[in-house]
């Protein structure tokens, strides 16, 4: 049996204490993108553009673990959009992130390789820990979230996302979740969720932290109860914590789907007011270049339909150019747009009077600080927000579940088995899963 199969047996076992005591295999599988494939897809349009041609199963050599850092055993990750960004080289090759990091100090010249391992979540089992980590040991159980700080500066010691070395890990950094064996900062740890099994824990790490921040916290848009919330994308993987932050919350979310099978997932979750985009056949934009405000004012119309007359107090916005126009229209007088992403462009155009005659807010949110992610994963551990994993693949199976998320032809998360020789793995605390189980499985099969 190879070193990673002792260690993968032990854990499956139950045995995890026994991992910092086995050998460390030499190399890893992780699924990459190839710096000299970066122009492959050169003049193709952007949905023509195939992660199943780009990305990667490699066998690799395991980094050098540095100072307060650790190498976990990956038993399960998921696809976000970065990963998909990663795979089509937009808006540029992931390979110019790497290499800048490489510059910062010999250490981080690690990164900058010719092959980029992706992957921005997991969930396993501490295998090592650099000099100077004290919270965390070999064997214990984790999730980790995916911010990558330096903070040897000022700037991110009141909110660790204004760093100035701020990155995303596995979109910006090497060494992802991808994979067998992942490279994180012992700082991006958090306790598994005992009630998950390893493929639901690792779902949620970057998109419930973001929708945390964006929605939740003080850094975003300060959410309060009764708050009307028009939540784009509302059960995907984004939108599908967000519907539930706000319900948990005491806010009233308004979902925004695109089909009637994303209405229905949204009226699991316990929402009320839905609008089916496509079904209403909302088009903002007449042609490449001009935007049709009397589709904003329709839908905004319909808002108001739904609300009794209420516009939305937040705007959760992420998909960018496509919906920005109308989310700045939407929003209430002294409303606030929060906006985390521009999954369909980045270049936004919006009518200027409507916000500042109109006294909104345009706040930009990315990712979330370690506070806020721990608070996102407890909400999670407590049973309180729910995963939302539809369908696992495999790990050379990644290339499909990247496609699936490109061609928004999925619901909730879409997850990848690393180590987990197969789903249903990994759970510690069955009473609390017997209570949330039809929460837990909302999405699966969706």
């Amino acid at each position: 049996m190879t070193e990673l199969g002792e260690i993968q047996q032990a854990i499956l076992t139950g045995d995890t204490t026994a991992v910092g005591s086995l050998p460390m295999p030499e190399s890893y599988r992780g699924v990459t993108v190839h710096a000299d494939e970066v122009g492959m897809f050169e003049d193709l349009p952007s949905r023509e553009k195939d992660p199943r041609k780009s990305l990667h199963v490699d066998e690799v050599p395991i980094p050098e673990l540095g100072p307060g850092e650790a190498l976990v055993a990956v038993f399960a990750s998921a696809i976000n959009y970065n990963t998909v960004w990663t795979s089509i080289f937009e808006p540029i090759p992931t390979f110019k992130f790497l290499q800048r990091y490489g510059r910062l100090s010999p250490l981080a010249k690690r990164h900058d390789l010719p092959y980029h391992v992706v992957g921005s979540d997991l969930s396993g089992v501490v295998l090592r820990t650099g000099v100077g980590v004290h919270n965390w040991k070999p064997g214990d159980e984790v999730v980790a979230h995916c911010l990558n700080v330096e903070l040897e500066g000022p700037d991110g010691h009141n909110d660790t996302m204004l760093d100035t070395e701020q990155r995303i890990w596995g979109f910006e950094t090497n060494f992802g979740g991808l994979a067998e064996i992942a490279l994180v900062k012992a700082n991006q740890l958090m306790p598994k969720p005992a009630h998950l099994t390893w493929e639901e824990a690792a779902s949620p790490g970057l998109v419930n932290s973001t929708a945390y921040r964006q929605l939740v916290s003080r850094n975003g848009a300060d959410m309060k109860q009764g708050d009307v919330v028009l939540i784009w994308g509302a059960s995907g993987g984004l939108g599908s914590y967000a519907t539930q932050y706000a319900l948990n919350g005491g806010a009233i979310p308004v979902c925004v789907v695109s089909s009637p099978e994303k209405a229905a997932i949204c009226r699991k979750l316990g929402a009320e007011l839905i609008i089916d985009r496509n079904a209403e056949g909302y088009r903002f934009w007449k042609d490449e270049n001009t935007q049709d405000p009397k589709e904003w004012q329709r839908f905004g119309a319909k808002i108001r339909e739904l609300t009794g007359g209420e516009d939305p107090d937040i705007v959760f916005e992420h998909p960018g150019r496509e919906t920005f126009g109308a989310s700045v229209y939407a929003a209430r007088k002294g409303g606030t747009i929060v906006t985390c992403a521009s999954t369909s462009g980045f270049m936004h155009q919006y009518d200027n009077r409507y916000l500042w005659m109109n006294l909104k807010r345009i706040i930009g949110s990315h990712f979330a600080n370690y506070r806020e992610s721990w608070e996102a994963n407890r909400l999670i551990s407590k049973g309180l927000i729910h995963p939302t994993l539809s369908k696992t693949y495999r790990l050379e199976e990644t290339g499909q579940a990247a496609l699936d998320v490109h061609r928004n032809a999925h619901q909730g998360k879409v997850g990848v088995l690393a180590l987990a020789p197969e789903e249903g793995l990994g759970v510690r605390d069955e009473e609390l899963r017997a209570k949330h189980l039809d929460a837990i499985n909302a999405f699966r099969g969706a």
